[in-house]
């Protein structure tokens, strides 16, 4: 079995952001929330890692992180396009927004050989995280059906002051596997907790903030890569006529499928860590502080790849 390599989604437009946060600073040294991931993922026994980012940003992130990053562990890139489609579709006019996270790993699939992991760009996972997927990918293999994971955290530790988040909700069934997850596009901190809205705001719904959510952390075999273009080309067939312009083709969307059609079993690894993220600009001073003081702690060096 090839060895695990880590999958980093980098081509979202960061709009709530307001810029491109995923090759923001976010310490003194210069550090961005990548580095710490992957530093956690090369301790963890990961040897390569694929960005996937839109082309005209290749430059702005092989000097922001992939260039300093070759004497220690192997880097490549994919660019998720927007006229990646399948035969007989087209890109709608106007449109301008990626296909979404599913599409993303789908991009991928001419690179990967083997199992990976996935997860965003703008997320701090903790070290735990990539020692617990690293350890599941290099000693589980398919059989009759497709055996994946994800790292699942606490709603509480994945929310910001700042605005709203969109959060997978999972639920477990009793062999700690993943029975369903629900796309949540707006959940916010509330006076009475945690809660959703579908609409707008009108109304709103309480989630347990020790629910467990998916902050897009996911091992997979190489197998998800043909269910993804599958699933996608069936995606299109039904949403483009709805929302061509918007519509996205998630990846928890077609775990969920694949779970329900009992092609897959995902085990949900539990992660007590706090997740940080700069889904806004607002959110930046709290990140800042918190690598400040893990470094402060021990838990990383103040400059990561001397």
């Amino acid at each position: 079995m090839n060895a695990p390599v880590l999958v980093i989604m980098a081509a979202g437009m960061g709009s709530r952001y307001g810029g491109l946060k995923q090759i923001d600073p976010v310490d003194k040294e210069g550090h961005i929330i990548m580095d710490f991931s992957i530093y956690d993922a090369v301790k963890a026994g990961f040897k390569k890692v694929i960005f996937i980012i839109k082309k005209e940003n290749e430059e702005d992130f092989r000097r922001a992180i992939g260039d300093r990053l070759a004497g220690h562990v192997e880097v490549e890139y994919v660019f998720q396009e927007l006229t990646d489609l399948p035969e007989g579709f087209q890109v709608p006019k106007g449109r301008v927004k990626p296909w979404g996270t599913g599409h993303a790993v789908l991009s991928c699939r001419k690179v990967i050989d083997g199992p990976f992991v996935v997860i965003n760009a703008d997320d701090y996972y903790g070290s735990h995280a990539f020692q617990m997927a690293y350890e599941f990918l290099s000693s589980v293999q398919d059989e009759e059906i497709y055996h994946y994971m994800m790292v699942g955290y606490k709603l509480e530790n994945t929310l910001t002051e700042n605005g709203y988040v969109s959060r997978g909700i999972c639920t477990l069934d009793g062999e700690g596997c993943l029975a369903g997850i629900c796309e949540r596009t707006h959940i916010e901190n509330r006076e009475g907790g945690a809660a959703y809205t579908e609409d707008g705001g009108n109304t709103w719904v309480t989630l347990p903030k020790d629910s467990f959510v998916s902050m897009n952390l996911w091992g997979f075999s190489n197998s998800i890569l043909k269910e993804l273009e599958k699933k996608f080309r069936e995606f299109l067939g039904t949403e483009l006529e709805n929302n061509p312009e918007k519509c996205e083709f998630f990846l928890p969307f077609a775990v969920d499928e694949l779970i329900e059609e009992k092609k897959a079993d995902v085990k949900v690894l539990k992660s007590m860590d706090k997740w940080y993220g700069v889904t806004y600009k607002e959110d930046k001073p709290m990140v800042t502080a918190a690598i400040q003081k893990m470094k402060d702690e021990g838990l990383y060096p103040q400059n990561l790849w001397e």
